[in-house]
């Protein structure tokens, strides 16, 4: 491949990218080569570089991964923390209770049109940067809504609460991508998904409690959940966006306990004579795209989107999934009020404690590690290939479960 230099000190970048690279993870160099654990090949393909996010401290691969999840809580948690306090709302905006029921929907609007915008740019200039100006906004507009006078002005903090978000979906789960090899990844994307279960159902509990104080304190306690969400970002974590390919062209690949399959006498056994700033050798703001990588256009992932409907097998169920769980949820969650108003907002958050000690103990024993296994058994079967259909296996309890709770509903 071909190499330009820009004097000393400067980064060494390809000089063409192959077209036909995945947007984010290529620079036009196949991951032919392979590691072999266990009798199986894994992906991603490791290198030897102390640089590689693969290679770092479980410690601090599970750091990033707790923020990941703390940002994805906030992700459902704004939307619902806010129900047990609607009397409060509508008598400060003087609004009537449909108009109040628009605040829960107005932020899951910017939650859905939120990872259209972030995720390309995420592929660009990598992920913390745009983890860090998400939160921020979600932070700023949080105070907004705390300090509302009036509908309109909540209603358009609401929206850039779940619009600053939103990066916890697309772009957290690209950075667990990141971080962990595939056999590893039903367990921490499992955990994942327990964060935005958690913050769904938790909210009202948290924001029946805050009541108490009123309902302006349920928005300033969520500020400072953002304030510290923001100062954790900024401190513990590291750009894991990872230039893959061009690194696995000039250096070893493998990890400790892997057997490296391939071995090119020209690449570099010294990680630092590879002159191409990545992860946590960036600049802490980092503003400029990742170099070594093939980056997408700003409006790549609407068009991926608009894409997506040629496959009416993936629209129909996605499209299942979001009224079978989402909007099916929150048609009840927002019901409550009226439904309980007997009830104090306490007790009206203390209904959804049977839904989330479910959620927890759905991913503790039937979720994530169970899904791992299941795939780990049957790519064995497989001669050692994985395929992505092997996650469906344990789909099929859960489909059995969720109709079991309906009819005894």
């Amino acid at each position: 491949m071909a190499e330009s230099k820009k004097g000393d000190g400067a980064t060494t970048v390809p000089d063409q990218l192959d077209e036909k690279a995945p947007f984010g993870s290529d620079t036009g160099q196949s991951e032919e080569i392979g590691v072999v654990k266990d009798g199986m090949r894994v992906h991603p393909t490791p290198t030897a570089d102390p640089l590689d996010p693969l290679n770092w401290s479980s410690f601090k691969k599970h750091t990033i991964l707790a923020i990941v999840m703390y940002l994805y809580f906030m992700f459902t948690y704004i939307t619902t923390t806010t129900v047990p306090s609607f009397p409060g709302l509508q008598d400060k905006l003087g609004i009537s209770y449909s108009q109040v029921n628009w605040t829960v929907a107005i932020p899951a609007l910017g939650l859905a049109i939120g990872p259209l915008f972030w995720s390309s740019l995420a592929d660009i200039y990598g992920r913390r940067i745009i983890f860090l100006i998400g939160t921020l906004i979600a932070f700023g507009a949080t105070i907004g809504a705390a300090a509302a006078k009036d509908y309109g002005g909540y209603m358009a903090a609401r929206f850039f609460q779940g619009f600053g978000v939103s990066p916890g979906a697309t772009v957290g789960m690209a950075v667990v991508s990141d971080l962990f090899f595939e056999y590893e990844r039903g367990q921490k994307l499992g955990l994942w998904v327990l964060a935005i279960d958690t913050g769904l159902f938790a909210g009202p509990i948290i924001g029946g409690f805050m009541d108490l104080v009123s309902a302006d304190w349920i928005q300033w306690l969520t500020a400072i959940l953002f304030g510290v969400l923001l100062i954790l970002e900024f401190v513990f974590m590291s750009e894991t966006l990872y230039p893959r390919n061009y690194m696995l062209a000039r250096m070893p690949i493998g990890e400790p306990g892997m057997a490296d399959i391939e071995r090119d006498e020209k690449q570099q056994d010294d990680p630092a004579k590879v002159e191409l700033k990545r992860t946590k050798g960036l600049f802490l703001l980092n503003f400029r795209p990742v170099p070594g990588m093939r980056h997408p256009r700003p409006w790549d992932s609407v068009l991926r989107f608009i894409l997506t409907f040629k496959y009416p097998v993936v629209v129909v169920g996605v499209l299942m999934f979001c009224f079978a769980w989402y909007w099916w949820v929150l048609s009840i969650v927002t019901m409550i009020p009226a439904a309980y108003v007997q009830y104090s907002p306490q007790i009206q958050g203390l209904l959804f404690l049977g839904l989330l000690l479910g959620t927890l103990f759905s991913e503790v024993f039937m979720s994530g590690r169970l899904s791992d296994f299941i795939v780990a058994k049957l790519s064995k079967k497989n001669n050692g290939v994985r395929v992505p259909e092997m996650r469906c296996v344990s789909r099929r309890s859960a489909d059995v479960r969720y109709r079991g709770a309906w009819l005894t509903y």
